[in-house]
């Protein structure tokens, strides 16, 4: 793809070279790369780039590649991860649209409607063919021949997999469009199915939450930018980097889920203290994404913090499994944890328990043995 390098367009918009090696500290941070140390890391090519600083390695790659194209569809969706992602902060929405990415086509954000802007799909497409990144917002309807979410005359079921044949990679950004969402819920009317359930032939990475973490869709973005790949995934085809850990790793209440101290009520004296709300159906333990670490709104809080329980938006089903307010099951527990360690640990003892027993036992008919051979 031909081009000016991202470099170059940063300094016709008057970027210095300070400011540019400064940009390329955040995207590495935001990718996940240690900042106070020399990297490893595989460049295209397949070759192993060593004794790199992450910075540099970011500035070797934004000095060398033009802009990435992005192609935005909204399916079954209500807007959300891109009214999200307009808060963005690291890197910032204006950083990533104006430095690293073209946004060719978005329904929202496009000044284009109607014919003009499919149009531009259409030639966008065609002029980056195999080269773009697809971003689909929004679950798939294909239940009646996919009538049920219409673009232009088109279902979402065919523009989905028309633009994804010519797809460098996709991103399913929200639940909706990496699990099926809250329109999948039941009776799910309308068959609506994730990104993964259509289109089997390319990689698809799932940004899940609802709506995604802004963070974690732009450091993605990021990523595929300077390694030409998309960042290491989970089984459900999430990035590691903010998906590796559930909420309850970094959660602040977690010092007293550890006392077994929950709050019983949203207006108790427990909830008022900070205490952990597991007993209100805190779903934390069993979810994976980074709100406790990266939080939201530039970094000024999320819902644990306050004070509302996580609804494990960023799982599968997770509207179905209902239980929003009810307390977990014993496993979650403090006071079954504590139960089952003793059970276990007393386990332990009577195991080790039996197989002294057992040595001893073994010890003596050896004994026995010798003596009546000598004996004999």
């Amino acid at each position: 793809m031909a081009g000016k390098s991202i470099y170059e367009e940063m300094k016709e918009n008057g970027f210095t070279r300070r400011g540019f090696i400064k940009f390329c500290s955040a995207v590495a941070g935001a990718i996940g790369l240690n900042l106070g140390s020399p990297t490893a890391a595989k460049s295209e090519s397949g070759k192993v780039v060593r004794g790199l600083h992450p910075a540099n390695l970011v500035s070797r790659a934004l000095s060398s590649k033009p802009r990435l194209p992005v192609i935005w569809l909204e399916f079954q969706d209500c807007c959300g991860c891109s009214e999200a992602l307009t808060r963005s902060q690291s890197p910032t929405l204006v950083d990533l649209v104006l430095s690293q990415i073209t946004v060719e086509y978005h329904e929202t954000l496009s000044a284009a409607a109607g014919f003009q802007a499919e149009d531009a799909k259409t030639a966008a497409m065609k002029k980056y063919a195999g080269q773009y990144v697809l971003v689909v917002e929004g679950s798939i309807p294909p239940k009646d021949g996919g009538v049920y979410c219409t673009i232009g005359g088109k279902s979402s079921l065919s523009l989905l997999k028309e633009a994804a044949a010519g797809a460098a990679a996709i991103i399913a950004t929200g639940n909706c469009a990496a699990f099926g969402g809250i329109p999948k819920a039941k009776p799910n009317p309308t068959g609506a199915v994730g990104v993964m359930d259509v289109i089997r032939d390319k990689p698809v990475v799932n940004i899940p939450g609802c709506p995604a973490i802004p963070e974690a869709f732009t450091g993605t973005v990021a990523h595929f930018l300077v390694f030409g790949s998309l960042p290491e995934l989970d089984h459900l085809h999430r990035p590691k980097l903010f998906y590796g850990n559930t909420i309850h790793d970094r959660c602040l209440r977690r010092p007293f889920y550890e006392a077994g101290k929950y709050a019983a009520s949203f207006d108790d004296e427990g909830a008022r203290a900070g205490w952990c709300l597991n007993k209100l159906g805190c779903k934390g333990p069993i979810t994976y994404n980074a709100c406790a670490s990266l939080k939201w709104g530039g970094g000024l809080s999320f819902p644990i913090q306050s004070g509302h329980p996580c609804l494990g938006c960023s799982e599968p089903n997770f509207w179905d499994g209902g239980g929003f307010y009810q307390g977990q099951s014993a496993p979650l527990d403090r006071p079954a944890l504590l139960t089952m360690g003793a059970a276990l640990a007393a386990g332990a003892v009577i195991g080790a328990g039996v197989a002294g027993a057992n040595t001893v036992q073994k010890k003596s008919a050896r004994r026995k043995q010798e003596s009546k051979n000598k004996g004999g």
